[in-house]
């Protein structure tokens, strides 16, 4: 089997974002494959833009990135119970593009939140976000990882054996599934 492509969504834009680490430390875990970031700082989505301009070039790469992937990773920021809105966004967006980049394809949802719920409101959020997509959606096991801000060490390795344990399950099951 060629080395699958992994592509990771990650629901909040800062640099040092625990949900980046999140996802960094879930491709590390899963092993063996060809990494590729989404860029999510997109536009809003407003419907005159894109009767008016079409389907923004940058979106249209992240659909194509999503085609190409063999496995997608979200993860997802808790803001006010719900997904964050560069997330739901970009979700919007794909929406819009042709064909369906997600139908079919194996992904992975987890969440990273300063609270100590970890994530859970917004993580069953976006499952249901995604539903219209006809991605298939790994269910179990599910990682909230709640107060993430002390959750790494200085490596960006998760510091929690737990953790560690449920997401190399996580990956394990998602690349059962490529």
């Amino acid at each position: 089997m060629p080395t699958p492509v992994l592509l990771t969504l990650s629901g909040s834009l800062r640099r040092d974002a625990t949900n980046r680490k999140l996802l960094l430390e879930a491709v590390r875990l899963f092993g063996d494959a060809t990494h590729v970031v989404a860029d999510l700082d997109l536009p809003l989505y407003d419907g005159d833009v894109e009767t008016r301009d079409g389907v923004p070039a940058a979106v249209q790469v992240l659909a194509d990135q999503i085609t190409a992937a063999d496995a997608v990773l979200i993860s997802t920021p808790e803001y006010n119970g719900a997904p964050s809105g560069v997330l739901k966004n970009a979700l919007d967006w794909v929406s819009r593009t042709e064909g369906r980049p997600f139908a079919d394809k194996p992904v992975a949802v987890m969440s990273a939140a300063a609270g100590a719920a970890g994530g859970a409101k917004a993580q069953e959020i976006l499952r249901t976000f995604l539903v219209s997509f006809r991605p298939r959606v790994l269910d179990e096991p599910k990682l909230h990882l709640g107060g993430s801000g002390s959750q790494f060490d200085e490596s960006g390795h998760l510091t929690s054996d737990a953790h560690v344990t449920t997401l190399a399950a996580l990956m394990q099951k998602l690349r059962a599934e490529i």
